[in-house]
């Protein structure tokens, strides 16, 4: 599958020159290449893409907030800064950006960072996946694919978007496996995946009904977890 990746930077000359790069590599899909930050955030929130490659200081809205965003909302966007600035470089590693580059730079200097994503990306994909064990076989799940998981009795059902998969591995056993942000303790009998999630309904005085995109199931969240939430992912 194509890498998705979108380009933004305020001077045209630059913005050509990553486009020149970009295309020239295989396996890479521009899906918007814009002078204006505003219009970058915009296809973020509506497309999906895999890989952001942003100057850092442009008018209205930098690159570096344009990064904070990404992180703070917990979204799996990888970003290169590509920048004449080495003021940020401490706030891009507190960020987790995956690359920092100084203009003027080589093509090469690029091509060698996204060549290093990609290998990135493809050993995670190997680590994206919950082993669960069940009586006599092992089912393999992408974490990606799990919406919540809830403990009942002595068994845990994983609720994924293909169906729901039963095992007696305890939710502290899967909550080891899931150190990713995109899943919280929401709930002594619940972990939540935040990215499949469409509301919180209140239920009781501490605690909210949850419920999730595209599924009639629901989960529950104190009412603790939905300020947690609240201050560090929104």
């Amino acid at each position: 599958m194509a890498m998705r990746v979108g380009l933004v930077d305020d001077r045209y000359i630059d913005l050509d020159k990553l486009n020149g790069i970009v295309s020239g590599m295989p396996n890479l899909e521009i899906v918007f290449s814009t002078q204006s930050a505003e219009e970058a955030y915009e296809h973020i929130k509506k497309e999906s893409v895999d890989l952001l490659i942003a100057d850092i200081e442009m008018p209205n809205l930098s690159g570096y907030e344009l990064a904070d965003i990404i992180h703070s909302h917990a979204l799996n966007i990888s970003v290169i800064f590509v920048t004449g600035s080495s003021g940020y470089a401490v706030h891009a590693f507190e960020l987790n950006v995956h690359d920092y580059i100084m203009k003027p730079y080589p093509k090469d200097r690029l091509i060698k960072s996204i060549e290093g994503l990609i290998e990135k990306s493809k050993s995670a994909e190997i680590a994206g996946r919950l082993y669960i064990k069940q009586k006599n076989d092992i089912h393999i799940i992408q974490k990606k694919d799990i919406v919540f998981i809830e403990r009942s009795g002595r068994s845990t059902t994983i609720y994924t978007k293909t169906g729901p998969v039963k095992t007696y591995q305890t939710l502290n056993e899967l909550e080891g496996e899931l150190r990713e942000r995109d899943f919280l303790r929401s709930h002594r009998s619940f972990i939540i995946n935040i990215h499949h999630v469409k509301n919180f309904s209140l239920y009781a005085k501490s605690s909210y009904i949850v419920t999730f995109e595209g599924m009639g199931e629901q989960a529950m969240i104190t009412k603790d977890k939905v300020e947690f939430l609240q201050q560090h992912y929104f």
